[in-house]
């Protein structure tokens, strides 16, 4: 949905696990990051891409953020769009067929340089212990297609059918 978003608003994608593969990348960095716990770990990636995101959002270019977010990361994402003088869209991705979001993680292949494919077990992990953010625009469920998210998606924030405004 983020790629293909970024293709209608000429936008660059900032994904957490590719963030975290470059973070991976380098020994100690990574050895230190294996040190923290959850909360402050997800914190040094949202960081990161939220700076990115300023960075460009400051040079007037769309950006979009994609990344499993709680209240903490929204509200920050915001922050930074708005001290930019940007428009922030929140676009929640839910699936609550465990079956079915376990089918699509065995699935998917993401390739992203130094970062392992995620198991069914790490995404149920974090899965359970996961409480959606509360300050979202939209939200798309799993059980509709993906062309029809699309369309929703696009609608709510001004494209036309075909991503065009």
């Amino acid at each position: 949905m983020a790629e293909a978003l970024a293709d209608d608003l000429c936008a660059a994608v900032v994904g957490h696990d590719w963030v975290m593969a470059a973070l991976r990348a380098q020994a100690k960095v990574w050895e230190t990051m294996q040190t923290l716990d959850r909360v402050t770990f997800r914190t040094v990636g949202w960081s990161i891409m939220r700076n990115i995101a300023a960075a460009q959002l400051r040079a007037g270019r769309s950006v979009i953020l994609d990344g499993v977010a709680r209240q903490p990361e929204v509200s920050g994402t915001r922050d930074v769009a708005k001290a930019c003088n940007a428009f922030p869209f929140v676009v929640l991705c839910t699936i609550d067929d465990s079956d079915l979001h376990k089918q699509r993680i065995a699935e998917r292949v993401r390739g992203i340089p130094g970062w392992p494919e995620l198991t069914w077990e790490e995404v149920r992990r974090s899965r359970d212990g996961w409480q959606p953010p509360n300050d979202v625009d939209l939200v798309l469920t799993a059980h509709q297609s993906f062309d029809a998210n699309l369309a929703a998606t696009r609608s709510a924030i001004g494209l036309d059918s075909t991503g065009g405004r």
